[in-house]
């Protein structure tokens, strides 16, 4: 009798552990969501990757959500007075900075689209439309300059670079002009020649900038190479 019961033991302690296991390798949609617009591996790239540029995540972007992902949000959160609960919803979307996709079919072309036009938006609203597609261009400019980041994103939020980051304009949802004038910059439209930057006369306090030689002037803008 003993033997048996031994036997139904052993038999149910392999069932469970059968089911751990197989309960371990569910694919990440049946576990909690951790960004609600879409819980997909192009926006976690996304996330870790602004994360990362801002120094809160250390590792590598991977695409996987993990407790080092989870930490960072938090800490992220935590520092701009939001509930730090590791979840990526509207708030701590916009304060990130980023454009999720429901789906997440845009990846990173559409994110670099959707911050370069609030960029636009943000410094050149009411300027020419030449104007705002050359504000567009001085970012992707950089980008391929291999003297700054080498991302949309980095451009825009490296310290002290554009105006409209440090006093928050650059959360304000672009208008259609905007959109459009970043599309344009993207498909290759570059009004300043390969400029790497720009100010307005009228308002610029840094005496570096008024050093440099200017290429050209858009409205109330001037362009520069270097």
């Amino acid at each position: 009798m003993k033997k048996n019961a031994y036997k139904i033991i052993a038999a149910c302690l392999t069932v469970l552990a059968c089911a751990a296991a197989a309960a371990s390798n569910l694919p990440r949609t049946a576990e909690a969501k951790y960004i609600t617009k879409g819980d997909t591996a192009a926006n976690i790239r996304i996330v870790q990757t602004r994360l990362k540029e801002l120094g809160y995540y250390k590792i590598a972007v991977d695409g996987i959500w993990g407790a080092k992902t989870t930490a960072a949000v938090k800490s992220f959160q935590k520092d701009k007075k939001l509930t730090a609960d590791g979840i990526v919803g509207a708030k701590t979307e916009a304060k990130l900075g980023v454009s999720l996709t429901s789906g997440g079919s845009a990846g990173t072309a559409g994110n670099d689209a959707y911050l370069l036009a609030r960029c636009i938006y943000a410094e050149a609203r009411g300027e020419p439309y030449t104007g705002m597609v050359a504000i567009g261009a001085v970012v992707l400019n950089r980008v391929k300059s291999g003297k700054f980041p080498n991302t949309v994103s980095g451009v825009i939020y490296q310290p002290w670079a554009f105006t409209a980051v440090n006093d928050g304009q650059i959360n304000l949802s672009p208008n259609q002009n905007a959109l459009n004038a970043a599309r344009d910059a993207l498909s290759g439209w570059d009004p300043t020649n390969g400029c790497l930057y720009y100010y307005n006369p009228a308002t610029a306090t840094s005496k570096w900038i008024w050093s440099l030689t200017v290429e050209l002037k858009i409205g109330k803008h001037s362009f520069a190479r270097a």
